[in-house]
């Protein structure tokens, strides 16, 4: 079924703020009313319009990274030590310090206490949880290994957030370095450059094109500073917005597919997150052709997802995962490889969860690889620039001095 973005208000009068799976608009009204609420808006989650980055920085939802983790490490430990669902949901209650947290956790406890599946009582906090976490914990119940599930979620989830910190961490010196340096070189340009074009000018001094040029440059950097600060925030405005758009949005995945450099990192990430999900759902129970279309939501490259999509017709009317993956062309052929030996072993399960370590491994080591070739890159052409505006500058006195010798 696919998936809605809503808003409503509950008996409170508080702004809910979720996704549901439904046929329809009007099932997702009628859902949120029958929970008593009042439904204010809803639409297709693909149609974007979701909330600005911004905003998503300022408001994280109280169960995320690390502390959806460390909850679902918690409860698994106490349900394998016996204790009744309900019970673990209220010794988990006195653990957070903040309020939006323990509210969570006492709905969701009610909810179970009044003969709810932990499943339905977290599918009804309004998107607080993912589909994958609602799915696999529901594919627990059925089994009856719902701790076994929770562990093997626990573990899931600690792996995906280790791959996601590490490639955020690979980008924070490169990016910290470009804005030192920037910002360097925005003063040299704005405020040690002018001095020089003051006194050359009061020596009328007949200066070489090029320190003409890069005289030209300090004064316009002097008088117009405000314009070339304020032209990045625009442009990332506008970006932001314009990602939220589904078709530019297409087009850009596509586009950072296709780069030499950046494209095969790109794959390697999404595949390995696909293959986790997959091979994680796929082992606590849940069919391949359900666990296909909530790894599709999991990807971040919405052409990757769309051959995923794809995949998943393909899958129903019987051709294999590894073909039916195949013909969009996008996948590593290595994974697709390996895909195809688990379903001729009958061990896909393993091979999923194979594929996604051995990318995973690869992963980190191209973006080790990447990181140590970046930062010298970057400061053997940052360093190159500022040498040679200080040169340009600098080589018309050591004209005058000659001429003057």
């Amino acid at each position: 079924m696919p998936l809605y973005h809503y808003q409503a208000l509950n008996s409170r009068g508080e702004l809910l703020d979720g996704q549901m799976e439904a046929a329809s608009n009007a099932e997702v009204v009628a859902r949120l009313q029958e929970q008593g609420h009042l439904p204010v808006e809803a639409r297709l989650a693909s149609e974007g319009g979701g909330a600005p980055f911004w905003k998503s920085l300022f408001k994280p939802k109280p169960f995320a990274g690390a502390r959806l983790v460390q909850f679902t490490q918690q409860l698994a430990t106490l349900l394998g030590a016996g204790q009744p669902l309900d019970r673990a949901l209220g010794i988990l209650l006195e653990l957070p310090e903040d309020e939006a947290s323990k509210r969570t956790i006492t709905d969701v406890r009610d909810a179970v206490r009044g003969g709810s599946a932990l499943s339905t009582a977290l599918e009804r906090q309004h998107g607080m949880f993912s589909r994958l976490y609602i799915n696999m914990i529901r594919a627990g119940e059925a089994g009856g290994t719902l701790h076994e599930t929770l562990s093997r979620l626990a573990e899931y989830l600690e792996r995906a957030r280790a791959l996601q910190g590490k490639v955020v961490n690979a980008l924070i010196y490169p990016i910290i370095l470009l804005v030192m340096v920037g910002l360097s070189l925005l003063f040299l340009l704005g405020y040690v450059v002018p001095q020089f074009a003051g006194m050359y000018e009061s020596l009328d001094a007949e200066l070489p094109l090029f320190t003409s040029l890069v005289l030209g440059v300090g004064l316009f950097v002097r008088d117009f500073w405000i314009i070339l600060l304020v032209i990045p925030a625009l442009l990332a405005w506008w970006f932001d917005r314009k990602r939220r758009d589904p078709v530019f949005r297409e087009k850009f995945d596509a586009w950072l597919l296709q780069r030499k450099l950046v494209g095969p990192l790109v794959a390697k990430v999404e595949t390995a997150r696909l293959a986790r999900t997959l091979g994680t759902l796929v082992r606590n129970g849940v069919p391949l052709l359900t666990a296909l279309g909530i790894g599709r939501n999991v990807l971040g490259n919405r052409v990757l997802a769309a051959d995923v999509e794809t995949a998943a017709t393909e899958v129903k009317n019987g051709v294999a995962l590894s073909t039916a993956l195949a013909r969009g062309k996008r996948f590593p052929r290595l994974a697709l490889q390996m895909i195809s030996v688990g379903e001729e072993s009958g061990a896909m399960d393993t091979m999923l969860l194979k594929t996604a370590d051995t990318f995973d491994a690869e992963t980190s080591q191209a973006l080790d690889r990447m990181l140590a070739a970046m930062v010298p890159v970057i400061t053997l052409i940052l360093a190159s620039v500022v040498g040679m505006v200080i040169l340009a500058v600098l080589s018309p006195i050591y004209d005058l001095t000659n001429s003057i010798g």
